[in-house]
């Protein structure tokens, strides 16, 4: 069973970020009315099309809540007397709730307004999502968008936990490397080959693949946990 500390900290966790939460959905929402408004307005327009995708606002969403999570979550759970076991597995569910709850959130949302434009004839508008590579329906899209986001928590944890325990100079140096190593990769054409090449073969596997690496990468991340302190490097 869940031990009392455990629940307190994902008590905290999730209050925390009910309020960007809120201004995001608000925001999302607004984006998602406008856009449909104005397919409603391209069907007077030979071969108009909009195209809106739920998931790249929710997965950049995901890239910085992970790294958020260090510098907010982090020095308070230690404040509080945690272990640095229970601060793991409480991080580790918190974002297994996040990202099932927004997949869920956002693809219940997609068929609801696919009810409603097709309902009323507006044929000028569409949902982009990567299950679109192979075979979009709704249980692909929840696995693919759980997956994806699971690994973005996971992999910018890992990097906010290496500007908290290093500094600026240590989590630069990682966060230099891999951007270098990707402009270098875009430079010889090896990104784009590998993205067609993935484009061709992708199916549900590969974001099974993408959520195992996910979690290798969180249980990676205990190696700083263990040793943290609230004592943030500059």
């Amino acid at each position: 069973m869940m031990n009392n500390q455990i629940k307190g900290l994902l008590y905290f966790f999730i209050s925390d970020i009910r309020h960007s939460i809120l201004i995001f959905w608000s925001i999302l929402l607004f984006v998602l009315l406008v856009s449909i408004a104005f397919a409603y307005y391209l069907l007077g327009v030979e071969d108009g099309m909009l195209a809106f995708g739920f998931p790249f606002a929710i997965y950049f969403y995901c890239t910085i809540l992970g790294f958020m999570t260090v510098k907010e979550s982090i020095p308070f759970s230690i404040k509080m007397g945690a272990t640095r076991k229970n601060i793991i597995i409480s991080i580790g569910l918190f974002f297994l709730i996040i990202a099932t709850l927004k997949s869920l959130i956002a693809n219940v949302l997609q068929e609801v307004v696919l009810f409603i434009t097709e309902s009323t004839n507006i044929t000028s508008f569409m949902f982009l999502h990567p299950a679109m590579l192979f075979e979009d329906t709704f249980l692909n899209r929840i696995l693919v968008d759980i997956s994806i986001m699971f690994f973005l928590l996971s992999f910018m944890f890992v990097i906010g936990l290496l500007f908290y325990k290093y500094g600026f100079a240590g989590g630069g140096l990682v966060a230099g490397v891999l951007v270098i190593a990707l402009m270098f990769g875009i430079a010889k054409g090896w990104i784009y080959d590998f993205i067609v090449e993935l484009a061709k073969k992708v199916d549900i596997l590969f974001f099974f693949q993408i959520l195992g690496v996910g979690l290798l990468l969180f249980l990676f991340s205990f190696v700083f946990v263990r040793r943290i302190t609230i004592e943030k490097k500059r």
